[in-house]
């Protein structure tokens, strides 16, 4: 058996003494293995690091086997990034994520998402925004989607502002008022189309919001912990965006 797609690499570990086997989050074939000969060369070493994207040929006898991948780079990615905290808690939290998934079943919108998000993971103004959409992604596809477009009461449109942690749907004010302590806060960036850039307090409501859910509904089923690169991603986005508005602000 054998096809070719393009992928961005999650992880590696080593096999044997020269091999190593590479996670990749591929277009066409979901998050999937592949055993690399010769992936611990000083060649290939560069190439397997975690947020690059690559193109992929997988070969194996049968289709329930390991394989085996043969690798060439496109956007060498992992050299930008690992001289950023942000950026390496951030691939972490998204490997964490994907691995929440079934092997090999095919995610072509969180395969998109993870490319546009990597283009400025290492920013943490951007990275914090990027990153809970994608864990608002995430839930989608792994069944539990957030309806944030109109209310559950009412059915209305506009002024929405809270969720029903019961059935993650959005509450208007006016629906929600005699209930606001028991819903959680409604950021309205994550509304579509809002064209809203977030500030500090509504990425905070908004990590909150993703964290409830996913504690709910996949965590606590499972039996799993929320992953630690998730608290250590918020802390270094947090610092990351305090100091660029030092900088701004010297600069002015």
């Amino acid at each position: 058996m054998e096809w070719h797609d393009q992928g961005i690499i999650l992880g590696t570990r080593r096999h044997g003494e020269t091999s190593a086997i590479v996670e990749c989050m591929t277009v066409e074939h979901g998050r999937h293995l592949g055993l690399v000969r010769g992936g611990r060369s000083r060649r290939m070493r560069p190439v397997l690091q975690a947020g690059n994207q690559v193109d992929l040929v997988w070969r194996a006898r049968l289709d329930e086997h390991l394989g085996t991948y043969q690798v060439e780079p496109l956007a060498m990615n992992a050299a930008r990034l690992l001289d950023s905290a942000v950026a390496m808690h951030g691939l972490q939290v998204i490997a964490a994520h994907l691995r929440l998934l079934p092997e090999r079943d095919p995610h072509r919108r969180l395969f998109d998402v993870l490319t546009a998000t990597l283009g400025l993971l290492d920013d943490p103004a951007a990275a914090a925004e990027l990153l809970v959409r994608f864990e608002v992604a995430m839930l989608d596809e792994l069944g539990f989607g957030l309806d944030l477009e109109r209310c559950a009461a009412t059915g209305s449109t506009g002024n929405l502002a809270f969720v029903s942690p019961k059935s993650g749907r959005a509450v208007s004010v006016e629906a929600g008022e005699a209930w606001k302590d028991r819903l959680l806060p409604l950021p309205r960036f994550l509304q579509r189309g809002s064209g809203i850039r977030p500030d500090d307090q509504a990425l905070d409501e908004a990590f909150a919001l993703t964290g409830y859910f996913f504690t709910r509904h996949v965590y606590e089923p499972r039996g799993l912990k929320e992953p630690q690169s998730r608290g250590a991603f918020l802390r270094a986005a947090q610092a990351g965006r305090l100091i660029s508005r030092q900088i701004g602000t010297q600069a002015s």
